[in-house]
Order: structure tokens, then C-alpha cells, then sequence
């Protein structure tokens, strides 16, 4: 997609009115409170995806469906398009500027990574022949998270031509995936003066308020027209709401003080001093070096565990896609990157976020028929509702529950904090299990459980009976949920007896169902090959591998019917070895071999999470040339495009698991009785792989 390589920035070098979306998804810029797509500052006639988003504001739109069906949510959350703040009408001799119609002669944009800043140049001829020369840069705070800067700067190359630069804050917007066009904001105040201008907003029907302060500073000299423009953008998140109007135009007063320059300075220091702490270099290999640095770069400007009340977004600010709630990839892919990355308190906060919602998620669970306390934690949630609708998903891919579980043992596996268990995780663990005991179902055919109409992670196959890692991580639950509880009950025996009468448990009768069923579950297996299956009837399907498909019907969930695809053995993502990576130590390296031999040659690699998990299952059993491959795929998934879909923006929470693939897959990282372990095999061009991590309070650097 890019036009050049580089080991710090992403770069583009001409104009493709084509890739315009798409480009405004891989140049988004953020920090961790609000972000925004590289929408264009001057105004753009052409086919765009403008964006600007903020961090927990959100709408809850009402769920449309055909059929309704008892247990659906009441509404779909939507991460909301919001003010358009870095707007400046440019006009040339009393003509717009629009790129869409003027003869671009030349064109640059940088996003530098290292600096988290957004540069764009160009030269242009417009229509009445006028030939002007723009720089823009603009970048929103890492070290002040209510502010974004921006210097736009119009040089006339040819002609006698009077510049207009006419700053303003557009806030008559929508979302692109708005029913019939709605608008879901509704505007309190807004004002200007030859110097400022100031837009108030607040959602309907979730009252968010939201006030974006611009001060503008100008100048011409010789040729060439400057503005600056420094924003302030509060909501009541943090305000109060009738404060958000004096405390985002504070900030801006504060800036204009600092200046353009040294707010870049600061900007630049405050990015060097996280790469510090996260930063993976490659040697001998740009395109690997870019690809990860890429992910890295987005997941910070993501989440950086400021607010406990945030989360990760599939898309963080990057596009509407998917409705910007947190899904279950927080708990299967990012918490171990901010782990490493960022310490426990950091990953704690994500933990806390499922913890404080646990009320929701007992009600999710009622509304579905459960009863005495069982959760089911939402596929997506922006504040512990289920806002997900569709019935396949919504209802039947539970797996969720056991990641959520599982990230809980793996925080503590790695951080060593026992207490987290004690004072917090030990509830959700409690409600997590009474879930599974309730929805799994004694066989008399089999003389086994069972698990019937679920999804998997595989989205590719609905409604199935045992799907193989739903039934296993759901026995591991019930088992690590009865050993933490023994285990509360020794150390903490306070806690447990208030956990005992908080949640009314009964262990006599509990705990022997859930042993009962860890001992009698049904796990499908195919005997003759040795493989786990992935559900019931998985091989009555037509046993047809990936490299037997013509290209052109790639991607398949573009190209075929659905009805099509669920008839396939063509898997978006493999369930089989997303259980394997989670649970490794219990398999020897021939079972991971076998599994991953087989379901790696009928996976299409179509959901974003899944090459991840490949790569490094394919490293673990030293086939590096895959692992190689799989990575790239990962890390460069939007760089590239390989799903055709970068214009609806990036694939944030995968960029995390293609961070594990270089730690867990190529470096080798384990955490073994209380110990970290590296057991590198690096791809042979590789002459240089260095990361730091942090580790019980320690940080520690590999080299190889």
C-alpha cells in the first residue's frame, strides 16, 4: 500500500484518489483519550471517511433487526464521529482548494511513528491556474490529552494570488454507518471571533458533553500564508458539564502560550520516552522493522491505561467499524503486550474494566435464562451491556467468557500478584464457572457433557455442537475457578467466607458438579489422524486446502454467499490451535505439530487474529519459514491490505498478537514457574532482534 519502506515512518509519495480512505485509515494519529483518521485539513470533494473520535463517548443506537429474539440487546453502541476540529477553508484568488479537482503535481505525506507527529505536502494547480505549494502538520498530545495542534502553511509558487486561510470547526457530522443518516449529537453552543472559534455538543440520549476550543495564530510573509491552530477538546467525562466550554479553552490558551514549536519538542520527547519501554528492533529486515513498529505505534495511541474506564477498541480511532466497544481480543491478545510493555498496573486497569462490569454481566446472563449469579460477559460491551446483535454471535460464541477468565491467570502467572485473585479476580472466576456449569448438558447417548450451539472464534462455522476449544476452555474454567477458590479459602479465609455469603455458593454441590463435569466432558477428536476436531461433523465437510482455491476468490467473505462458507472447511481463524497457543504446557510438541499441520492448511487467515497465533505455534515447532510468513502477514496486514479493507480502518487489537509473535514466537518467551524463559529461532536474514519487557517490577532486554 505504502510507496517506501522505513524503519520509523510510514510514507506515501503521490496521490491516489482511489486510496484516499484507506490512507486516512493508515495515518490515523491518537493519544490513548481521542484520535482521529487523516482526514485532509483543506476541504476534500472526494470519496472520504471523515473521523474524529473520542475515547468512552458513545451512542446507543436502537438494534435493527428483521426478527427479534428474546435476549437480543436493546441497542448497538457506536463509537461516535465527532467534531471536525482541524478544518481550514483555503482559498487561492477566491478559489477552494480541493484536491478532488485541482492538478496535484506532487505529493508527500510522513507519518512519523517515533514522533507521533502527521506531515503532508504537496504542490497543486487549480483550476484559475494558480500553482500553490502546502505544508501541513498537525499532531494531537501525548503529554496533554485534551489537545491537538495543527500548522498549515500555503506558499504561491505561480501566479499573482491572494491566500485565504479561514479556520473552522465543522460540527454538523455523522456516522457512516448511521441508520437513514440520523445525527447523534445535538449542538448547545457555538461561537467565533476573528481569532477563536468554539463548538459545545452533547449526545442524545447519552448526554455526553463534549467542547472543542480553537485559537488561531497567522501570518504572511513574503509568498507564504501560516496558520496555527491549537484546540482544546473537553468532555464531561472528566468535567463537569456545564465546565467543558472553560476548561477546553484553557488548555488552548495554554498551548498558544507554549507555541507550535516547543509543543512539537515536547511531543517528540514524550513519544522517545515510551518507545524507551516498547520499542522492537529488527536488524536486516525494513519491511519487518516497519511492520512492527507500525503495530506497536497504534496500540500506544490506542490505550495507554490512563482511564480504567477505557478499553481497546478493534478499530481504536481509526474508523467506525465494529462500533469501537471492547471485545474479547482485549483478553487473548493485548494484555500481554501491555504486560510487557507497560507493567501490571497498566494491564490491571483492563482486568478492573471486566471486574467492575461483572454486575452487567450476571444480568447478560439472566436475560439469557441463567440463573444464582452466572455471568456471561458481552461480546461487546461499552459499559458491560451486551450491544452486540447478532443472534450467532451474541448468544453462542461464549468462548468469550474463557478468555476473560484466562486473562486473569495469565496476569497473575506473570506478574506473580496473588492479591488481584483474592480481593477481585476470584468473583468473576465464581460467576464465570456457575455460567459454564449451567450451559453445558449431560449426554445420555454419549455418557458425556456436551456443549451444544455455540460459535467458536471461528466465525466461519455457527451454531455447532462442541466446538473442541469452547468445551476445553470451559472445563479449564471450572477447574481454575475451584482451585482459586481453595486457594482463597486457605490464605484468605476473611475473604473467602465474605465471598461465600456475598454469592450465596454452596461448595458441597457446586464443586462437585463442576469436577464432574472436567472429568466426564466430551472433547472431539479425530482418532485416525490424531487431531482435535474443531466441532461434531467437521469432517463430513469436503476436505478442500487453501492452496486449491483460485485467488479470486479471495477473500472469501467478499467473494462467496455465507451459505457457502459455513458449508466449507475453510476456517477463519482455527479454534483447535487458539486452544493450543492458550494452553501449550498440556500438549507435547507432536500433538501442537499434527494440529497445526492440519488446520493451518485449510485456514484462510480472514479475521485479523488469526495469523498471530500461527506464527508462533509455527515457530514453537521450528518451522520458521511459516512463522516467517504468518508474521508478515500480521504485522503488515494493513500496510499491505491484505484483507482489502483497510479503508474502514486499522486491525488495532491484532496489531498486539503480531507484537507476540515476535516475543512469544520468534524470541521464545515463556513464563515457567514463576520465571521467564527465551528460547529464540529468528528467521535467518534477521542479524538483530532486541526488545525490553518488564517483568515483576524488573526490566528486562533481550538481545540475540
Amino acid at each position: 500500500m505504502t510507496s517506501h519502506i522505513h524503519p520509523w515512518k510510514i510514507i506515501e509519495t503521490h496521490f491516489d484518489p482511489t486510496r484516499v480512505k484507506a490512507s486516512e485509515s493508515l495515518f490515523s494519529i491518537g493519544n490513548g483519550a481521542m484520535g482521529q483518521r487523516a482526514n485532509f485539513e483543506e476541504h476534500y470533494s472526494g470519496e472520504s471517511l471523515q473521523g474524529s473520535y473520542m475515547g468512552g463517548i458513545y451512542y446507543p443506537d436502537k438494534t435493527r433487526v428483521g426478527w427479534w429474539k428474546n435476549g437480543y440487546p436493546e441497542y448497538f453502541a457506536k463509537v461516535l464521529n465527532s467534531a471536525f476540529w482541524i478544518g481550514v477553508e483555503v482559498k487561492v484568488n477566491g478559489e477552494r482548494l480541493d484536491l478532488h479537482r485541482a492538478k496535484v503535481l506532487d505529493f508527500y505525506r510522513e507519518l512519523d511513528m517515533r514522533h507521533g507527529l502527521l506531515t503532508r505536502r504537496f504542490t497543486a494547480e487549480l483550476l484559475n491556474k494558480v500553482v500553490v505549494e502546502v505544508e501541513a502538520i498537525r499532531f494531537i498530545s501525548l503529554a496533554r490529552t485534551e489537545l491537538g495542534v495543527m500548522r498549515y502553511r500555503v506558499k504561491v509558487l505561480y501566479g499573482a494570488a491572494q491566500v485565504e486561510l479561514i479556520p473552522h470547526i465543522d460540527a454538523d457530522v455523522k456516522n457512516e454507518d448511521a441508520h437513514y443518516g440520523e445525527r447523534f449529537w445535538d449542538l448547545v453552543e457555538e461561537s467565533s471571533t476573528p481569532l477563536s472559534q468554539w463548538v459545545t455538543m452533547r449526545t442524545k440520549k447519552t448526554n455526553f458533553w463534549v467542547c472543542w476550543h480553537a485559537l488561531h495564530q497567522g501570518s504572511v510573509q513574503d509568498n507564504c500564508t501560516t496558520l496555527y491552530k491549537y484546540v482544546g477538546i473537553a468532555s464531561s467525562l472528566n468535567h463537569q458539564p456545564q465546565e467543558v466550554a472553560q476548561s477546553a479553552q484553557k488548555v488552548a490558551t495554554e498551548a498558544q502560550k507554549i507555541g507550535f514549536d516547543a509543543l512539537c519538542d515536547e511531543q517528540r520527547k514524550t513519544w522517545e520516552e515510551l518507545w524507551a519501554h516498547c520499542d522492537v528492533e529488527i536488524g536486516g529486515d525494513d519491511k519487518a522493522q516497519q511492520g512492527i513498529r507500525f503495530c506497536i505505534f497504534q496500540l500506544l495511541q490506542t490505550y495507554n491505561g490512563r482511564d480504567e474506564r477505557l478499553n481497546v477498541g478493534p478499530k481504536g480511532f481509526t474508523g467506525e467499524k465494529y462500533g469501537g466497544g471492547a471485545y474479547w481480543d482485549t483478553e487473548a491478545y493485548c494484555i500481554p503486550f501491555y504486560l510487557s510493555t507497560a507493567g501490571k498496573e497498566v494491564a490491571q486497569k483492563l482486568l478492573k474494566y471486566r471486574y467492575n462490569q461483572l454486575p452487567q454481566a450476571i444480568e447478560n446472563a439472566r436475560k439469557l435464562g441463567f440463573t444464582h449469579g452466572a455471568a456471561l460477559y458481552p461480546m461487546v460491551t461499552m459499559n458491560g451491556e451486551e450491544c452486540h446483535n447478532e443472534w450467532e454471535i451474541t448468544f453462542e460464541e461464549v468462548h468469550r467468557n474463557g478468555a476473560i477468565a484466562y486473562a486473569i491467570y495469565n496476569y497473575i502467572r506473570y506478574t506473580g500478584d496473588q492479591n488481584y485473585l483474592a480481593q477481585y479476580g476470584i468473583e468473576v472466576l465464581l460467576a464465570i464457572a456457575r455460567f459454564w456449569a449451567q450451559r453445558i448438558t449431560w449426554s445420555a447417548e454419549r455418557k458425556k457433557y456436551v456443549l451444544l450451539g455455540v460459535t467458536g472464534p471461528n466465525e466461519y462455522e455457527n451454531n455447532v455442537n462442541n466446538n473442541w476449544y469452547t468445551n476445553y476452555i470451559a472445563c479449564w474454567c471450572l477447574r481454575y475457578a475451584k482451585e482459586s477458590m481453595e486457594w482463597v479459602k486457605e490464605v484468605h479465609p476473611q475473604r473467602y467466607r465474605e465471598l461465600i455469603h456475598k454469592t450465596q455458593f454452596d461448595e458441597s454441590t457446586e464443586w462437585v458438579r463442576w469436577i464432574d463435569i472436567v472429568e466426564k466432558m466430551y472433547l472431539p477428536k479425530d482418532e485416525e489422524r490424531q487431531i482435535f476436531l474443531q466441532q461434531d461433523g467437521y469432517m463430513d465437510k469436503e476436505q478442500i486446502l487453501v492452496k486449491e482455491l483460485d485467488p479470486i476468490h479471495r477473500p472469501l467473505n467478499q467473494k462467496w454467499s455465507w451459505d457457502r462458507i459455513l458449508r466449507s472447511c475453510f476456517i477463519k481463524q482455527a479454534d483447535v490451535l487458539q486452544g493450543i497457543y492458550f494452553f501449550e504446557e498440556h500438549f507435547d510438541l507432536e500433538t501442537i505439530r499434527r494440529n497445526f499441520d492440519f488446520y493451518e492448511a485449510r485456514t484462510v487467515h480472514e479475521s485479523s487474529l488469526s495469523p498471530c497465533v500461527h506464527a508462533i505455534l509455527a515457530a514453537k515447532i521450528g518451522d520458521i519459514d511459516k512463522a516467517y510468513e504468518l508474521f508478515l502477514r500480521t504485522s503488515r496486514l494493513d500496510l499491505d491490505d491484505y484483507n482489502k479493507e483497510v479503508n474502514e480502518g486499522l486491525h488495532i487489537t491484532s496489531m498486539a498478537g503480531s507484537w507476540m509473535a515476535v516475543v512469544q514466537g520468534f524470541a521464545g518467551m515463556r513464563v515457567r514457574d514463576g520465571r521467564l524463559t527465551f528460547d529464540p529461532k529468528l528467521p535467518k536474514h534477521w542479524t538483530h532482534l532486541s526488545f525490553k519487557v518488564n517483568f515483576r517490577g524488573e526490566v528486562i532486554t533481550f538481545s540475540n
